[in-house]
């Protein structure tokens, strides 16, 4: 009896980075609840900066919790430099989606951001040797094809178009997104989850107060209104606990798994939205979502 006991323990552990990557999932897709919430008068840029204060000393408080701050010492260079890598990945992945936005057509730049999912499953059987299977390679045309479905086309006059660099800035964010998750993976080799968590949010931390000067913005950071200040911190301690989820499923899993389930977020947040703002799909988006979710799960199965 012991010894089966033991054994449903030891194939639950072996499977407990499942379980992490879908809470990644549902704390991301909370989020953006959130911080859609606290973005009405706030300046999206302005929000980042402070909700990642908040995602650091959460990610912190976890440190301790865990007992792991001692091993800050014992990190070799190397990972330490892909630590910082994956953090410098996700500014320069933020920098360049804004700049793209800035650039560019909404409805042109968000498809080409979500590609990432798709890069970062090709990364990883290139550069982390994972295998790729049948089910996989049906995962990821779902999920490409699902992306397709859901960009709605929308009125050309919601964008300026200034030339084709919108572009570029579009292709880096897709580029850079994916290689924080490949670099992630990297660097989390032999380092407790939260401490690397920790570590690549104060990288973070700084790529989001230089957007914040460059914009020009720092003046409205105190005028953030309070109420919206409040979800802002709720949507910090929901990116932290996703964060810190999604780092333990890498460390453990698979990241051409891991990825895509914590893309569900999207269905997470399709789902609350409705539910809070009543928003609704169209019946071409509601097909994406359904195609995606397919693809995902098809990848999960053995």
């Amino acid at each position: 009896m012991k010894q089966y006991g033991a054994l449903v323990i030891g194939l639950g552990g072996s499977f407990m980075w499942i379980v992490f990557a879908f809470g990644s999932a549902l704390f991301a897709g909370i989020t953006s609840i959130f911080a859609k919430c606290g973005i009405r008068e706030t300046d999206s840029t302005v929000a980042t900066a402070i909700r990642t204060i908040v995602v650091l000393i959460f990610a912190w408080i976890m440190v301790f919790i865990a007992g792991s701050q001692e091993q800050i010492y014992s990190i070799s260079v190397r990972t330490m430099l892909f630590l910082v890598l994956s953090g410098l990945a996700t500014g320069a992945s933020w920098l360049c989606y804004f700049k793209a936005l800035q650039l560019g057509d909404i409805n042109k730049v968000v498809p080409i951001d979500k590609s990432s999912t798709v890069l970062t499953i090709l990364m990883a059987i290139l550069f982390l040797h994972e295998e790729i299977d049948l089910y996989r390679a049906i995962g990821i045309i779902l999920i490409a094809a699902g992306t397709f479905l859901m960009i709605e086309k929308k009125d050309a006059s919601i964008g300026i178009e200034r030339g084709n660099s919108w572009l570029l800035y579009a292709l880096g964010a897709a580029v850079f997104a994916s290689l924080t998750a490949i670099l992630g993976k990297i660097g989390i080799v032999g380092v407790e989850s939260n401490l690397g968590t920790a570590i690549r949010t104060g990288v973070v931390l700084l790529m989001a107060w230089v957007m914040v000067f460059v914009t020009g913005k720092k003046r409205e950071v105190m005028e953030t209104p309070k109420k919206e200040l409040g979800f802002i911190c709720l949507s910090g301690i929901s990116t932290g606990a996703s964060w810190l989820c999604y780092y333990k499923a890498l460390q453990d899993g698979l990241a051409s798994v891991v990825v895509p389930v914590d893309k569900l977020s999207l269905l997470v947040s399709v789902t609350f939205s409705y539910l809070v703002f009543g928003e609704r799909l169209t019946r071409k988006g509601m097909l994406g979502l359904f195609v995606i979710t397919a693809g995902t799960l098809v990848m999960l199965m053995p």
